[in-house]
């Protein structure tokens, strides 16, 4: 039961710690900070710290020719094709709303993945918890929105991203009976980071200003994304995914935007309405059931 407990908290640790994410990249963005240039910084700083981690507490990091292709995909799949596509996916619908509302359909996805590959069970109950979650985020990020020129090339490219986040979480679980999780995000950071550095050296660097890129406003919020939402999270991730699986955890995800509704309004940057309080308190009975298992499925 302890360990189950950790699982969570780790679980919940990462969607705060994400739905943060959002806020400092925004910071970023308002700054016009290229995305080419600060998200390579991100995971190559969270690739160091995770390295120096490992080597400290003599993690075992040893690999052989078919981990090294499987931590090849999953860094193409995350971070490289996932943010990429989740960026543009939301420049050319124009619609933060439906953007949210598209990559928060990933838990559907994952338990098929769940089923499908890692031979998973859910009650119908844990199903209908996955969309009852849903609706609950629909009225969370609910707002009045246009759309643009590109609008349709903009779904395709946010479902693009939707099969990569699915498919990192399915080589996540299969890396993670062989490595510590700590160790399954710096290589997948690492190789990341290589996928990156042709669009670092030259649409990242292409307006390069030290007076600004070295400013406090610029250092604060990308040490933040590296440290915390990067090494911390995703460490935190990898380790939940290896205990509640594919499926389970996938959930989770779903609440991002919950979570970066709440602490915008915390921070004051947003106010919910009480239709939007009505949503949250509907996602978090969603989550409840996908976590909720039968007597049958207990036993087993």
């Amino acid at each position: 039961m302890k360990n189950k407990f950790a699982v969570y908290i780790a679980a919940i640790i990462t969607v705060i710690l994400w739905g943060m994410s959002y806020i400092w990249s925004d910071r970023l963005l308002a700054l016009n900070i290229p995305v080419e240039f600060f998200l390579p910084i991100r995971i190559l700083l969270a690739a160091i710290l995770l390295f120096v981690y490992n080597l400290l507490t003599k993690k075992d990091m040893r690999l052989n020719k078919k981990t090294f292709y499987k931590f090849i995909i999953l860094a193409l799949c995350m971070p490289f094709i996932y943010f990429f596509a989740e960026t543009y996916g939301l420049q050319f619908t124009e619609s933060p709303t439906i953007t949210s509302l598209i990559i928060a359909t990933n838990p559907i996805f994952s338990m098929l993945v769940g089923m499908l590959l890692f031979k998973e069970h859910f009650s119908a109950m844990n199903i209908a918890g996955v969309f009852i979650t849903l609706a609950g985020l629909w009225l969370v990020t609910y707002t009045h929105t246009e759309t643009g020129p590109m609008f349709a090339i903009g779904i395709v490219v946010l479902f693009i991203a939707v099969v990569a986040e699915v498919s990192q979480l399915a080589f996540t679980k299969s890396l993670s009976a062989h490595f510590a999780p700590s160790v399954i995000v710096m290589y997948q950071f690492l190789f990341g980071t290589v996928f990156f550095l042709p669009l670092f050296l030259t649409k990242g660097l292409a307006s390069f200003d030290a007076s600004l890129y070295f400013s406090w406003d610029v250092i604060y919020p990308t040490i933040s994304l590296a440290v915390l939402c990067g090494a911390g999270a995703f460490t935190l991730w990898a380790f939940a995914i290896k205990h509640l699986g594919v499926a389970k955890i996938s959930v989770f995800l779903a609440i991002v935007p919950l979570a970066t509704a709440l602490l915008s309004f915390f921070v004051g940057d947003e106010r919910l309405c009480l239709l939007q309080w009505c949503g949250l308190a509907i996602g978090m009975v969603g989550i409840y059931m996908t976590q909720v298992l039968s007597k049958k499925h207990k036993a087993q």
